[in-house]
């Protein structure tokens, strides 16, 4: 089968929750005797196209800069720049079996969409986050730009795939129609395996982007309520992000500099593993999250997961499958759930996600996704023929 993946940013030259996913299904697709292509910007030196483990890359144009301003948001204009030169690359190369355009951000779904009718290729749109309303508080009153957006990309295929239950429903309420496969994250367990804990231990830890919708500052004013009782409570905060200064400065404002450190980004993996081993419980306030990789992640390396209680947090789906807990985001909900699990006396049960929650399961449940789809597809067809 010849399979594209679609999206701005490529894996290894930018690692995030989207790219990482793309990247283990496709080595994994590639490695089972498909042809696998990934198009997105190109970010490395030499030629635009190269092969990395039996994967197509093929950078269709150079970046530009993503994010603007002191608020951190992403600009459209890195994706209007990808979206007109993506579309005779697709075109060009071969006729695809399958696309598989991510949401995200929005414009490339349309030139994907154009290829695959031309082609008469099976188009998938994965949705990692559905903002729906959201836009409106994202951006004001400029957000109902983004939400017609949003409703037109609905609309382009039949075919959606959630990486969660949350975004799903989501989904579900934006009005796409029934089906819409689940194909969740994943996790690479044999590397967790290997990965040792970093010497730097600590009793908290949280790994996020540094933006208001991770609400970074509950945990910051969870640390400094707990400092009374548990002064010696160690709290490691990994990323970085536009609330960064303000967050550091809440750091030293409430006396907590020998209480919480900030590492900035982390790029290497198997330092973020090594950093979750290291932990007694990972920490997510979050209230935006289509998935939730790190609280997958922190449950591999066998460490329990503190979320928020909120509907657009997915990290709760997770709750299912046991150690997660999901509080009301307040200061002491948290402080009050982080004390009991610190000190309980009996280590909190930890699934084991090997499994279900493998990569490799991961890129078995893709196919079979996509063969049932493709059944339906020709099922329609079919009937639309009669």
């Amino acid at each position: 089968m010849k399979i594209a993946f679609v999206y701005d940013m490529i894996y290894p030259f930018k690692i995030g929750g989207v790219e990482k996913r793309i990247w283990e299904i496709s080595k994994r697709l590639s490695a089972g005797g498909h042809d696998v292509h990934v198009f997105g910007l190109k970010m490395w030196d030499g030629p635009p196209d190269i092969l990395q483990e039996g994967v197509h890359l093929h950078g269709v144009c150079r970046p530009m800069p993503f994010h603007t301003g002191e608020s951190g948001r992403r600009t459209i204009f890195p994706a209007l720049w990808l979206s007109f030169f993506l579309f005779l690359p697709l075109l060009r190369k071969m006729r695809f079996d399958v696309i598989d355009c991510q949401n995200f951000p929005y414009l490339p779904c349309f030139p994907s969409a154009l290829v695959s009718a031309l082609r008469k290729s099976l188009f998938l749109v994965t949705w990692h986050e559905v903002w729906g309303r959201y836009w409106l508080q994202y951006m004001g009153s400029a957000g109902s730009v983004g939400i017609f957006i949003e409703r037109l990309v609905k609309s382009l295929t039949r075919y959606h795939v959630a990486v969660s239950p949350t975004t799903k429903a989501m989904l579900l309420d934006l009005g796409v129609e029934e089906p819409v496969a689940i194909v969740p994250n994943g996790v690479d367990i044999e590397k967790v395996r290997k990965v040792r804990p970093s010497p730097e231990g600590s009793d908290l830890i949280c790994i996020a982007r540094l933006i208001p919708d991770k609400h970074v500052d509950v945990l910051i004013g969870a640390v400094a309520l707990l400092k009374e009782s548990i002064p010696s409570i160690r709290c490691t905060i990994v990323g970085r992000g536009p609330e960064e200064e303000r967050l550091k400065e809440e750091v030293s404002s409430s006396g907590l500099d020998k209480n919480i450190r900030f590492t900035g980004f982390v790029r290497d993996q198997d330092e973020i593993l090594a950093l979750l081993k290291a932990s007694r419980l990972c920490v997510l306030p979050s209230t935006r999250e289509g998935f939730g990789m790190v609280a997958l992640e922190a449950l591999a390396c066998g460490v329990p997961v503190l979320t928020a209680d909120h509907p657009g947090n997915a990290i709760r789906d997770l709750a299912e499958i046991g150690g997660v807990r999901a509080v009301p985001l307040t200061e002491k909900d948290f402080a009050v759930e982080i004390r009991e699990i610190l000190e309980s006396r009996s280590p909190p049960l930890i699934p084991d996600i090997e499994g279900a929650w493998d990569w490799d399961a991961v890129s078995g449940l893709w196919l079979r996704m996509v063969e049932e789809f493709s059944r339906i597809s020709e099922e329609r067809a079919a009937k639309g023929s009669l």
